[in-house]
């Protein structure tokens, strides 16, 4: 049996201002991962249905740039109020779609990207140029300008974070957008796009493409028109994108996986480490590129650490997500849960040893996986090495402050790193030696949009948020003016 979309009606594309059936007319089922069920179908757009969007937004585009930013401003702020005015249909969207519990989209998803939309709302008012001081007899001007057409391609774990992190900053800019979320999780995107067109942002500014991501990603990122592009999803995936983007040498903003390290040393407390370590590895079920997946103990406490922690696991709320106690809902596929318990399996047979979980869980015919701990796991086992994406922690020991920073540094991953200790000379030392992006000291996962975020290494190019992300969507242009000597 079916369950319920939050859809008013039948999902379509949005293109330049007008909603409208995929050219091909087939339509991709999207299935509640808490049940298997089926709770709506969507347009599997084409090529051609790309085509159209990028041509509807290079159309808008001069209109959209010419906008002064307090127009831009005025409008990303009445499409924050928007989303709060529906936040209760966007995070029932989100939790539909992704099995993300209620609490988390309601609490931190949706108002996350309200928040974004409000921040380079602000920014917009901002963007403006310098005057250079030099030896020439000339006044030399550095101007701002948008980029053009933005694609926009957002991954399933957190649609609307990831949304608005591209699109509110390439909008305050004066950029125009085409938008491909991903092909498992593109519900709460329909109602974004009510939302902008219900803000007035201008026909063909944003446009919604929904469908397979190789075909149709592949093909709005080697488009001629297409200016830039922001990215979020795997590393195997988007360093693919940026090849293709720089044979063309445009841009490409790629937020890209993570294997973020938490250290904890014997001086932490170790009560509120323990609180730290739980939800670094089990929010959003794992799927989280800033998960803290791989923990990295001090040894005369890596026993008793291991201990509480797996006795602890176990009592997280798992379950419905729709269930507003619940904490840990379902993995977002079957296929998901699958390459879960796969790399579950290669960690103990590299020598690793389950101390809780370990195996998938048979309820209510959903996609479910336990928070999961190993401990013994070697170095260069798949599980440290790679990006897991499921509730699963592996535990390493180590001896000296030293070690810790070479297994920490040690994948190929820089994204997000944690240090957990009391000491505040050894934080500044230990954080200032992390090859990853973003890192919090005696606490995980603090964000705010005026923060920029992005990796190292295989994690990725460019940053989100602050004021950093703006710059990311436009390009300088420097005006030299002679001025001749006084007579």
């Amino acid at each position: 049996m079916s369950g319920t979309s939050v859809l008013a009606g039948p999902a379509k594309l949005y293109i330049g201002g007008e909603w409208a059936e995929a050219s091909g007319g087939e339509r991709r089922d999207i299935v509640d991962p808490a049940t298997g069920t089926k709770i709506a179908d969507v347009p599997e757009g084409t090529t051609a249905d790309a085509d159209a969007a990028i041509a509807a937004a290079k159309a808008a585009f001069p209109e959209w740039s010419a906008k002064s930013g307090r127009e831009r401003s005025r409008i990303l702020n009445r499409v924050a109020q928007l989303m709060g005015e529906r936040l209760e249909a966007f995070a029932q969207a989100e939790t539909q779609d992704v099995g993300k519990p209620i609490l988390f989209t309601r609490m931190i998803d949706i108002p996350t990207a309200i928040e974004q939309f409000e921040y380079f709302a602000a920014l917009a008012q901002t963007l403006d140029g310098s005057v250079r001081e030099t030896p020439l007899p000339a006044l030399s001007l550095v101007r701002r300008e948008p980029l053009g057409v933005v694609a926009a391609i957002t991954p399933f774990n957190f649609p609307m974070i990831l949304a608005a992190s591209k699109l509110a900053p390439a909008l305050a800019a004066g950029n125009t957008i085409v938008h491909k979320p991903a092909e498992d999780t593109p519900l709460s995107a329909f109602l974004l796009a009510e939302v902008l067109a219900d803000a007035g942002v201008p026909s063909g500014v944003y446009n919604l493409v929904t469908g397979p991501g190789a075909e149709l990603g592949d093909h709005i990122v080697a488009h001629p028109d297409v200016a830039a592009i922001a990215f979020t999803g795997s590393t195997t995936v988007g360093k693919r994108i940026a090849s293709v983007a720089g044979a063309s040498l445009k841009p490409a903003m790629t937020e890209l996986g993570g294997n973020g390290a938490n250290i904890v040393f014997a001086d932490a407390d170790l009560d509120a480490a323990v609180t730290t370590v739980i939800n670094a590895f089990v929010y959003n079920t794992g799927q989280f590129c800033m998960s803290g997946t791989r923990l990295l103990v001090e040894r005369p406490i890596h026993d008793t650490l291991v201990g509480i922690l797996a006795g602890a696991v176990p009592h997280v709320p798992l379950g419905s997500p729709s269930d507003p106690g619940t904490v840990i809902g379902p993995l977002v596929s079957e296929r998901q849960r699958t390459r879960v318990q796969r790399l579950v399996d290669q960690a103990v047979a590299d020598g690793g040893t389950v101390v809780a979980g370990g195996a998938p869980l048979d309820l209510d015919g959903g996609y479910y996986y336990p928070p999961t701990i190993i401990t013994g796991v070697p170095n260069d086992s798949e599980a440290v090495q790679e990006e897991i994406f499921g509730p699963v922690l592996t535990v390493q020991a180590f001896d000296t402050e030293a070690e810790a920073i070479e297994l920490a540094n040690s994948t190929r991953y820089g994204l997000a790193a944690g240090v957990q200790t009391a000491d505040a000379a050894k934080a500044l030392r230990v954080t200032k030696a992390l090859k990853a992006g973003v890192q919090w000291v005696n606490g995980w996962a603090m964000l705010d949009p005026s923060v920029p975020f992005g990796g190292y290494k295989d994690s990725g190019l460019g940053r989100e948020s602050g004021p950093e992300a703006l710059l990311n969507y436009t390009r300088s242009k420097s005006v030299t003016i002679s001025v001749p000597p006084a007579s």
